[in-house]
């Protein structure tokens, strides 16, 4: 029985620089791969989309977080900076390594085959996970449980895992209620209150820690599969961490929350593009003084972690490292916001102390003002460019001809409509720039919009699934602003065919972005 050990956490030296060579990559969240549970996960479909990405082409596959989601199911507002969605889990994979049967998958709903519906998945999923817990725990010589056991006691697991692991087996104790409303001697984790818990909870809190167990060991034999393919990971890591997260409850002091939990400040974005009133996260933000005094420890675990999970990271909200927008937690909208300094290049000093060479991109959209330009160019990251906003204004940075090479191109993100809705619903003196500047015949804009930025000088090109198919606005995955249909769109089976492969293949080659497609070692 084959089994793919998951990787140890320790900071690593031998990253690959994000920009080495010309490249191009697809946009798509592993929940939204199709197949028969619910939802899509690490397994047989994740495996086969890498290969899909090969035949294609590509060199990269940029995925949003992976953490467990928090509010309206948005993996930007985990409950963990470090944990892994135990929805992404691969039921197929489980009954590979002999922790299911077939059989145990017969009493499948019957799922709904373009639409997330994450409740109905969650639970016939945790009844699985159970199922693979108890045959699991049930013998104390079986080589998953000692696998198991070896990885839990890995040093390099660090400490997140056994406050993750507390932490969940908790809010599953006080029915789900948020760690504030806990009893006062857990909500401020006092010692002999947090033992006691231990001692109570055991079995729930190994149970969670077998759960990351089987994420990371279904995630390391994709990044094998990565490797075997060609293609760089591309992952993403959120600035701010929810409220109810194992991180602000674990180290409260590194953030603004009073006595009993509840935010003294708030992040969010003032008014822009997608929003009047500006948005209003909810996210504390952090006291930088105190993760100063320590040395940034667990900013340094964070994206450490994360540079073993990918190859590439995207920083989501990167100007938050050198001003943010903090809101009065009394505050109902975004609006009535300042303008605070972030950590700066101390921050990332240090980072690269203890880490090494940081193969990290820049999400510098929205209100980006020259301290947030002077940080990136410090740091010599390369940023985001997204043809979609090119044409809001004169000769916008966002049009291909005003691209440098240090820039990761995008007909879209995950914020934005997809290219065909977009172009469908802006304005006609608009829409007939857009035509005049990208050439082709109107027929087919989103082929025409991917060639743009194809054959501009940026040295990675990346395009939501959604616009290398053609979909219109009903297959967005997020709409900002909105708490309603974000996040559960899934791709239709059998609409990666070899014919689009062969296109993008072609179109990549002349551009010059296919590479070196031997295989070579990828950290």
């Amino acid at each position: 029985m084959e089994h793919h050990s998951p990787r140890r956490i320790s900071a690593r030296q031998d990253i690959i620089p994000p920009m080495t060579r010309r490249a191009s990559g697809i946009l798509l969240h592993p929940t939204s791969l199709p197949g028969p549970f619910g939802i899509g996960d690490l397994g047989p479909e994740s495996r086969g989309f890498l290969q899909w990405l090969n035949s294609a082409g590509q060199t990269v596959w940029q995925m949003l977080p992976l953490v467990p989601p928090g509010a309206g199911n948005s993996p930007y507002d985990g409950a963990s900076a470090f944990a892994g969605n135990p929805l992404l889990i691969s039921p197929s994979d489980l009954v590979e390594v002999g922790l299911l049967m077939d059989s145990d998958l017969d009493d499948a709903p019957d799922f709904e085959l373009r639409t997330i519906h994450f409740q109905q998945v969650a639970t016939w999923k945790s009844d699985l996970l159970r199922n693979a817990w108890h045959r699991c725990a049930s013998s104390t010589a079986n080589q998953q449980r000692e696998q198991f056991e070896s990885w839990a006691r890995a040093p390099g697991q660090g400490p997140w895992l056994e406050d993750w692991a507390l932490f969940i087996s908790l809010k599953q104790h006080f029915q789900e209620k948020p760690w504030m409303d806990w009893p006062s001697d857990l909500r401020t984790r006092d010692t002999d209150a947090l033992t006691a818990a231990a001692r109570e909870l055991r079995e729930e809190i190994d149970y969670h820690k077998f759960i990351q167990y089987l994420f990371a060991s279904q995630w390391s034999r994709l990044r094998e599969t990565a490797t075997q393919n060609n293609i760089r990971l591309l992952g993403d890591m959120p600035f701010y961490v929810a409220l109810d997260s194992a991180d602000v409850w674990a180290h409260r002091e590194l953030f603004k929350v009073d006595v009993d939990g509840q935010p003294l400040a708030v992040a969010g974005v003032p008014p822009d593009y997608f929003s009047p009133t500006g948005q209003r996260w909810g996210n504390p933000v952090f006291r930088w003084e105190q993760h100063a005094a320590d040395g940034y420890l667990w900013w340094t675990q964070r994206v450490g972690f994360s540079l073993t999970q990918y190859d590439m990271v995207r920083i989501d909200h990167f100007r938050a490292f050198a001003s943010y927008w903090e809101i009065d937690a009394q505050e109902p909208t975004a609006i009535h916001g300042e303008w605070v300094s972030g950590p700066g290049n101390g921050l990332f000093e240090r980072l690269r102390e203890v880490l090494g060479e940081l193969p990290l991109v820049a999400e510098d959209l929205g209100h980006i003002t020259s301290d947030v330009r002077d940080l990136k160019q410090q740091l010599g990251l390369p940023g985001m460019k997204v043809l979609q906003f090119g044409f809001d204004s004169e000769d916008s940075e966002h049009l291909p001809h005003n691209y440098s090479r240090d820039t990761v191109a995008y007909t879209g993100t995950h914020d934005n409509d997809t290219a065909v809705g977009w172009l469908a619903d802006i304005e006609a003196d608009k829409h007939d720039s857009v035509l005049d500047y990208v050439g082709g015949r109107g027929t087919e804009t989103h082929w025409d919009l991917m060639r743009c930025i194809l054959t501009s000088v940026a040295d990675m090109a990346i395009f939501p699934i959604q616009d290398v198919l053609g979909l219109g606005s009903p297959d967005r995955m997020n709409t900002p602003g909105s708490s309603e249909g974000n996040w559960a769109w899934r791709l239709e089976e059998g609409s990666l065919d070899s014919r689009i492969a062969d296109r993008l293949q072609r179109v990549t080659a002349l551009t010059g972005r296919l590479g070196d497609r031997h295989p070579r070692s990828l950290p």
